[in-house]
């Protein structure tokens, strides 16, 4: 702490300033709330996607499949691909929002964290939403046993055979497992959110950000978009990406997979295109491929983290979508206070945990830039 006399010179000095210095300060802070709180608004308005005009006859045709896709005849047959099928969790025709939440089997624990804390919420603004875990195959009888009680218990859970997490595919086949039970057993939600279960989830923010949009929500690909990220051409890497099957310097902009929403169309034409897609990469990525096969532009939103674990501060977590690297415990605690605090914040505080959440997605986009110019 500066002591009385090193603050009667601060006082001091700044009662000297002549009027070009004050302009000079004037200026610099309003320069650097612009670029804070102004990042928002050209993101929202100046870089969204453009409706496209689709001339590219493969795109065309993704885009017509989905348009007639209708698996609604084949549930008894689709739900052979799902231990724990769960069709009647969409019975809600006026659905809004679709979580599905991938967790492995083994994390029970987090997943009843999240069923106590964020999950806990059937409405948003008064629109109904529902919230699944997804899960891929268990490598036991015993473990698929606890599985099934869990899931008699709770009500929440859809499971679908496929490989291991440990392996690449295994996150990939989950995904396109979810997207196919999502156009067989839940076509009436107008999103999906896909997610994980490390990561906190802000549902009214992303609900109130859905309903707020300016445009007809088709072709909605939201989330933390990755530019300019390079395939892994490493031959001894398990996601070896060879120049024949991938040309491109560049993979196709797509949203972190830590959490991502699609509009119904999207999922249908992600799903539809994921059929041409034998690239070994990422589920995240794989989904982005996809996205690029029908036409399909991600729309960026600094308020989701990403893989970023966001240090807490009550105001700003009502402002964000999302923060990654969740524990069981943490979240438990981030959640009790939440609740206690009553959604309030005083002026002063709202503005300290938007400036603190808006600066970390500011540095990310310096570091961003930055790292495009030593290329």
């Amino acid at each position: 702490m500066p002591t009385e006399k090193q603050q009667g010179v601060m006082q001091f000095s700044l009662c000297k300033l002549r009027t070009h210095q004050w302009c000079f300060l004037l200026f610099n802070v309003l320069l650097f709330h612009a670029l804070l709180f102004g990042a928002d608004l050209v993101e929202e308005y100046l870089l969204q996607p453009t409706p496209g005009i689709y001339t590219d006859g493969a795109v065309v045709d993704v885009r017509e499949k989905a348009r007639k896709l209708d698996l609604s005849n084949a549930r008894e047959n689709v739900s052979q691909a799902y231990p724990i099928p769960n069709p009647n969790a969409c019975r809600n025709s006026d659905l809004f929002l679709l979580t599905l939440i991938f967790s492995s089997p083994a994390n029970i624990t987090q997943r009843n964290t999240i069923r106590r804390t964020w999950a806990n919420q059937t409405h948003i603004q008064g629109f109904p939403v529902q919230i699944l875990f997804f899960l891929g195959s268990t490598p036991t009888s015993t473990a698929q046993e606890a599985l099934m009680r869990e899931s008699d218990r709770h009500g929440d859970m859809v499971q679908g055979h496929a490989v291991t997490d440990s392996s690449l595919r295994g996150p990939t086949e989950r995904t396109v497992l979810a997207l196919r039970w999502v156009v067989t057993f839940c076509p009436v939600a107008r999103f999906v959110l896909l997610t994980q279960d490390s990561v906190f989830v802000n549902l009214p923010a992303i609900g109130g950000y859905l309903l707020g949009l300016h445009r007809h929500p088709e072709d909605l690909y939201l989330g933390r978009v990755i530019q300019r990220d390079s395939p892994d051409r490493n031959p001894s890497s398990p996601s070896y990406l060879p120049p024949a099957l991938y040309p491109e310097k560049y993979l196709p902009e797509y949203c972190d997979g830590t959490a991502y929403v699609l509009s119904q169309d999207v999922v249908r034409k992600v799903y539809v295109a994921s059929a041409a897609v034998r690239a070994p990469v990422p589920a995240d990525v794989f989904v982005g491929l996809c996205a690029q096969k029908a036409g399909v532009a991600p729309t960026h939103s600094a308020r989701f983290s990403g893989r970023k674990h966001i240090r807490y501060n009550a105001c700003c977590y009502r402002y964000l979508f999302s923060s990654a690297g969740m524990k069981s415990q943490e979240l438990e605690t981030i959640w009790a206070d939440l609740g206690q605090k009553g959604g309030r914040c005083s002026l002063l505080k709202t503005y300290y945990g938007l400036v603190t959440c808006k600066a970390l997605t500011y540095l990310d986009k310096l570091s961003f830039f930055n790292s495009q110019g030593q290329d």
